[in-house]
């Protein structure tokens, strides 16, 4: 387990969210393979988090996610397409393989209530709040 630095000028509403290493899915690529890992973007309304996830040329049967032991699981592959003839090209920079990130959930999460849609390679999760984490307004009265 790996300690974290506390940061008290870290304004950032998701800290509660952490990102683990995943060097140890990353082993596992081919030599010479660029690993990569989707860029996530992790917002807050006053009913959930939401969470999106960029994976282009993605397939929706190679994704996987997962919410289990109070974390967030999100796996998946991109593939390479085997070009027959691989002359025409000059260079190839884009990542491909698996991935996998892994984020910490905070005990105000329903984890029975997640949903997930997938529509133009963009990956959004939405993470219900609990009740009891929703804000809400009291009205004080004021005596004379």
């Amino acid at each position: 387990m790996s300690i974290a630095r506390y940061n008290p000028f870290d304004f950032t509403p998701f800290h509660a969210f952490r990102l683990y290493d995943d060097t140890a899915a990353r082993s596992a690529e081919p030599e010479g393979a660029r690993p990569w890992a989707p860029a996530v973007d992790i917002l807050e309304t006053e009913e959930s988090l939401v969470l999106k996830a960029d994976l282009p040329e993605v397939k929706l049967e190679n994704i996987d996610i997962r919410v289990e032991d109070g974390n967030l699981t999100l796996r998946g592959e991109r593939k390479l397409e085997k070009v027959e003839n691989e002359k025409g090209y000059h260079r190839i920079e884009r990542s491909y393989g698996s991935f996998s990130r892994t984020f910490t959930l905070p005990d105000t999460i329903h984890p029975e209530n997640v949903k997930a849609s997938f529509k133009d390679g963009v990956l959004t999760i939405v993470l219900p709040k609990k009740e009891m984490a929703k804000p809400r307004q009291i009205k004080v009265e004021v005596s004379n």
